[in-house]
């Protein structure tokens, strides 16, 4: 892709003269990037893929659940009892430099095959590069992809250049893989207190935020660290319903400990009118006992909320089953009788532990409650269109002793609901 504007174009010329990946940090990745094999047998002999050096392992259990280092190259291996001979993988490196006066990430594959008996040979690639402005705006160099015939996205063409290309999600979900620990940084970042910690964002998200948000920066040099965490997990955009609050805090020296509990809490006030510039509600002394005192209240309007929102079908409900009302019979131990409201519905659905306080919008259900002494024993569906019962549940849909009884009951009685059913 030719470089459509001015900022590119100087992206392109600086590109021309970044140094080449070095040996030293190819070394680092071959020996921190790749999860190195140790080859097990049935007898117990274990190979390092890594180096080749071979020796007896302990026991099963101790050679796959702890650590195994081998003995002779100190890598760190994983365990696999099998008789494949060879092994292979392909893993990610990111470097951190700048360039030009960009800040550079530049991405590279290494490949490793590993054979028993002998060392494992190494390749490597530079596959992509973000550079990023002061400003914020960036773009992508990369080599081609393969985009027919396979389902990985990051099937690289490796005899391909890196070279300008349209921006795309694709590159964003590469994965930047280990980090190479010595970092070089454009002065626009280091003056934000960045500390070379991503916080598990990814580095181009990380950078093009401070870049472009000095609240960011706030967030870094007050150490409410944990709350830039969340909120860029949760989308940097949320930082608005945030923010107000977020400033009472620091101008009290209120450190947020539990990111998620405080966003949650402060999700919580705004939903009750709480006055979110007040340090007395935004700064509390205890926050995981205020976070489950405002989530139960909350709770209850959640059910208050839904129950509203049934009770408003009540009409609805009464010109629908109007006709059954009344309907109720016995066998001298067991009554049953039609539930005559959404009201009733939902309480029996609270009372019983189960989901009948939804039915009441059912068009071809009636619903009705089995009693003993006044005393809820199951709740019976019977289908309108059928004229038989679907179910009939007791406490937390379990199904009671008189359960047969009080089915063959309402069934008995079914005459008796024919006939409403034809009025």
């Amino acid at each position: 892709m030719k470089a459509k504007n001015k900022f590119q174009q100087q992206i392109v010329e600086a590109s021309k003269t970044l140094p080449a990946i070095t040996k030293a940090q190819a070394q680092w990745g071959y020996d921190n990037a790749i999860e190195h094999i140790g080859r097990r047998t049935d007898k117990g002999a274990i190979t390092c893929t890594k180096c080749g050096h071979s020796w007896q392992g302990t026991g099963y259990l101790v050679d796959t659940l702890t650590d195994c280092i081998c003995p002779n190259c100190q890598a760190k291996l994983a365990v696999k009892t099998t008789k494949q001979r060879v092994f292979s993988g392909s893993y990610y490196m990111t470097i951190v430099t700048a360039h030009k006066g960009y800040q550079v990430l530049r991405t590279v594959m290494i490949k490793c095959v590993g054979k028993v008996d002998k060392p494992c040979e190494y390749t490597h690639s530079e596959v992509m590069q973000r550079w990023i402005a002061p400003n914020g705006k960036h773009c992508t160099f990369a080599k081609l992809r393969q985009t027919m015939g396979t389902m990985y996205y990051d099937s690289w063409i490796f005899p391909s250049m890196l070279e300008l290309r349209q921006e795309n999600d694709v590159y964003n979900r590469i994965f930047t893989g280990e980090m190479y620990p010595r970092q070089k940084l454009i002065s626009e970042i280091k003056r934000t207190g960045f500390n070379k910690f991503f916080y598990g964002q990814k580095p181009i998200d990380m950078f093009r935020t401070l870049l472009t948000d000095s609240r960011t920066e706030t967030l870094l040099k007050t150490g409410q660290s944990k709350l830039l965490e969340r909120i860029m997990d949760i989308g940097w955009k949320n930082i608005d319903n945030y923010w107000q609050s977020i400033r009472i805090c620091i101008r009290n020296g209120y450190k947020i400990e539990d990111a998620t509990l405080w966003c949650d809490y402060i999700d919580n006030l705004r939903f009750f009118g709480k006055d979110l510039h007040n340090a007395k509600y935004v700064c509390p002394t205890d926050l995981h006992a205020e976070h489950d005192r405002y989530m139960r209240k909350k709770a209850k309007a959640d059910a208050q909320h839904e129950l509203e929102k049934q009770l408003e079908k009540e009409a609805e409900y009464k010109e629908a089953k109007a006709k059954f009302f009344g309907l109720m019979f016995s066998d001298g131990l067991i009554s049953v009788r039609v539930l005559e409201s959404v009201a009733d519905i939902v309480l029996e659905g609270k009372l019983m532990h189960h989901c009948v306080g939804g039915y009441h919008s059912k068009t071809d259900s009636l619903i009705l409650s089995a009693c003993i002494d006044g005393q809820r024993i199951e709740t019976v569906e019977l289908s309108l269109s059928q004229l038989k019962v679907i179910q009939s549940r007791g406490v937390c849909n379990k199904n009671t002793e008189h359960h047969s009884r009080i089915i063959q009951l309402v069934e008995s009685n079914i005459p008796l609901i024919e006939e409403r059913l034809a009025a």
